[in-house]
């Protein structure tokens, strides 16, 4: 029994895509809004095989989920900034805690290990400098085992998307 539900847990995550379901992905990064009818007419099949289709694709976690994009200076968080990280220690015990960490704090909007000078960056947005000084030296900085802290400070959005099939 616990065979089968691993060979079907396996043959999800293995879920092989077609140009038919890039379609789909297409239309929805497009317009998470779109529904099931509309997406049909546009792939040419009926509403049935594209929900099933939908449907497989969220169980798979392809779809991880839908989204509302709101411009940040329209809400009160009209600052945004680029901060990178390093981390004294760099033991897997360490790295958790930091990461739990910035799971807690709010503006902190994505968090990314990456490799280089820095461990770590994130995208962080602030209602302005005042609130930003707040976070940069009340939480970030007095999170345990911060190394080095710098801010590049974002001065103008040239390209912004979350769509990456074309």
């Amino acid at each position: 029994m616990a065979k089968a539900v691993k060979k079907e847990q396996n043959a999800i995550n293995q879920l092989l895509l077609d140009d038919t379901d890039m379609h789909i992905l297409k239309i929805l990064q497009h317009n998470a809004k779109a529904t099931v009818k509309e997406i049909a007419d546009k792939v040419h099949l009926s509403t049935t095989p594209v929900h099933e289709r939908i449907k497989r694709m969220e169980q798979a976690a392809v779809i991880k989920q839908y989204a509302t994009l709101v411009d940040n200076t329209k809400v009160k968080k009209g600052l945004m900034v680029i901060c990178y990280v390093s981390l004294r220690q760099h033991d897997k015990n360490a790295g958790s805690k930091f990461i739990k960490k910035i799971h807690e704090l709010n503006e902190v909007i994505e968090c990314y290990n990456i490799s280089g000078e820095f461990d770590f960056m994130l995208k962080v947005v602030a209602e302005n400098m005042d609130a930003y000084y707040d976070f940069h030296v009340n939480k970030l900085s007095q999170s345990e085992n911060i190394g080095h802290v710098q801010s590049a400070f974002v001065m103008g959005i040239i390209k912004q998307t979350h769509m990456f099939i074309y």
